[in-house]
C-alpha cells in the first residue's frame, strides 16, 4: 500500500451517469458514509467525479455536510482559458466547484481522438489553475498481447507529461488503466498491474527526479470491485483507485472501507 509520505486517492469516475437530480440524491446516499470513514483514517481521500452538467449539484451537497477529506472531480476540461470552444470547460471554470480533474481517459483518447499532445497540454492548464490532474495511462489488448506494454506506457507518460514546472510535478495524480479491463468484468492481476505501476513511476523518476517519484500518487483503474480492491492496494506502489461502474453503486463505500482496512493492517 501507499507509503507514509502519500495519501491514498480512491476516485469515483460516474461517467456518463446521474444528471443534477439524480446525482445529488446519490450524493447525499454516499457523501455521509464516506466521509465517516474518512474522518476515522485520514491518509484517504476520496474523490467523486459526476458528469459537468451535474458538478454543481454534487458541490452544493458537499458543502451542505462537510467532509473535508471528500474531494470533487471534473471528468474533462480544455486547456484554454477562454475562447470560441463550444461545448468545452476552461480549467478556471472548473476550478470554481473542483479541486481535481481527470484528464486522458482511455474513453477521451478512443472516442475523441484525444493525443498525448492535447493530453499534456491540458494537464499543464490544470497545474497552472490548481487543479491536481489524475492523468491516464494504459494499453489495449492488441497491444498487450503484442509484448507492447513498456512501450505505450513509455510513450504515453513521456508524451502526456512532459516538460512540467518542477514544483508542480509532485502534484500529479497517475491512473493506470489497462483498456483491456475496462468496462469487461476482466481485471489485471495484482502483480500484473504492480508491475506497470512501477514502471510508471521509474519513468516519472527520469523525468522528473526520485523525490517527485516518491511523491507521486499512482492509482489501478480497470474493473475495481469490493472483491478485488484488497488485493490491489495492499501492494506498495499501488496507491488507491480510479473506480468507474462500481462508483455509482453503494459497492463504492465497501470499496474504500477495503482500502482503509489494508492501510491499517499495514501501518
Amino acid at each position: 500500500m501507499t507509503t507514509p509520505s502519500r495519501t491514498a486517492i480512491i476516485a469515483g469516475n460516474w461517467k456518463m451517469h446521474y444528471g443534477p437530480n439524480e446525482a445529488s440524491q446519490f450524493a447525499l446516499e454516499i457523501i455521509p458514509p464516506l466521509g465517516k470513514l474518512t474522518q476515522e483514517f485520514a491518509r484517504v481521500v476520496c474523490v467523486l467525479s459526476p458528469p459537468t452538467i451535474s458538478l454543481e449539484a454534487v458541490h452544493e451537497v458537499m458543502q451542505a455536510l462537510l467532509f473535508p477529506r471528500i474531494a470533487l472531480g471534473a471528468q474533462n476540461m480544455f486547456y484554454a482559458d477562454k475562447g470560441a470552444f463550444t461545448g468545452e470547460n476552461s480549467p478556471s471554470m472548473v476550478r470554481e466547484l473542483c479541486s481535481y480533474v481527470i484528464l486522458g481517459h482511455s474513453e477521451r483518447r478512443a472516442y475523441f481522438c484525444e493525443t498525448d499532445e492535447l493530453v499534456n497540454k491540458k494537464v499543464h492548464a490544470a497545474l497552472a489553475n490548481r487543479l491536481r490532474p489524475i492523468v491516464c495511462v494504459g494499453e489495449k489488448l492488441e497491444e498487450r498481447e503484442a509484448g507492447q506494454t513498456e512501450a505505450v506506457i513509455r510513450t504515453q507518460v513521456y508524451g502526456s507529461l512532459g516538460n512540467l514546472p518542477a514544483e508542480h510535478a509532485h502534484q500529479v495524480v497517475i491512473a493506470y488503466e489497462p483498456v483491456w479491463a475496462i468496462g469487461t468484468g476482466k481485471s489485471a492481476t495484482a502483480q500484473d498491474a504492480a508491475l506497470v505501476i512501477g514502471l510508471i513511476r521509474q519513468l516519472f523518476g527520469e523525468m522528473y527526479g526520485t523525490g517527485a517519484a516518491d511523491a507521486c500518487r499512482i492509482l489501478y483503474g480497470g474493473s475495481v470491485t469490493p472483491a478485488n480492491i484488497s488485493e490491489f492496494v495492499s501492494l506498495p506502489d499501488i496507491d488507491g483507485a480510479l473506480v468507474g461502474g462500481a462508483s455509482i453503486k453503494p459497492d463504492f463505500v465497501d470499496i474504500l472501507r477495503k482500502t482503509i482496512d489494508v492501510m491499517k493492517q499495514q501501518a
